[in-house]
């Protein structure tokens, strides 16, 4: 469990450190945008072997109520990651999308993943991502949404996250988790 809580930390004081200590890393200049990469790309690993090792207590697990639901809400946070809300006619006015479809991930994952250790990489992951859109809000008060797109970008963008949605779940049963029940 301790190489998952370290991945997670991890994962967070990089995302954090530009905004934690703008200063230094306006010193650092661009080989600091290799050190936070490098950084997450350990802490991915951490991640994904801390929460392979992990044990901790079960509390629930897939049902096909919380499936359905699970895949439901990762077509809305893979629409919200990609460049979608920002280029079309519906979410342009939406500050953090990104943030908000990774908080829709963690959300998703929680409700078919009922361990311990799901508890931390999930709701780490997801705390992180809303204090993020906290403390960008705080140091950028303000915020001028782009110019607002059209609906066919919307319906462009919706295909292609089904689509990712299909290639993801095909890797996931895969690796062993399968994921549309």
């Amino acid at each position: 469990m301790l190489l998952l809580i370290l991945g997670v930390l991890l994962w967070a004081a990089a995302h954090f450190f530009k905004r934690a200590v703008p200063e230094r890393r306006a010193r650092m200049g661009d080989p600091a945008k290799g050190m936070v990469a490098g950084a997450l790309v350990v802490a991915v690993l951490l991640m994904i072997f801390g929460y392979r090792m992990a044990d901790g207590a079960f509390y629930w697990g897939r049902h096909p109520a919380t499936v359905g639901i699970n895949n439901l809400l990762m077509i809305a946070a893979l629409y919200f990651t990609s460049p979608g809300p920002k280029k079309g006619a519906l979410f342009y006015r939406m500050r953090h999308p990104m943030l908000t479809g990774f908080v829709l991930w963690c959300v998703a994952h929680l409700l078919v993943n009922g361990d311990v250790p799901s508890f931390v990489l999930w709701g780490g992951l997801g705390a992180w991502a809303v204090a993020e859109m906290i403390v960008i809000n705080r140091a950028e008060p303000e915020w001028t949404p782009p110019a607002k797109g059209s609906i066919a970008k919307d319906a462009m963008f919706l295909v292609a996250s089904l689509v990712l949605l299909g290639v993801i779940g095909f890797i996931h049963t895969w690796l062993g988790y399968p994921t549309f029940g």
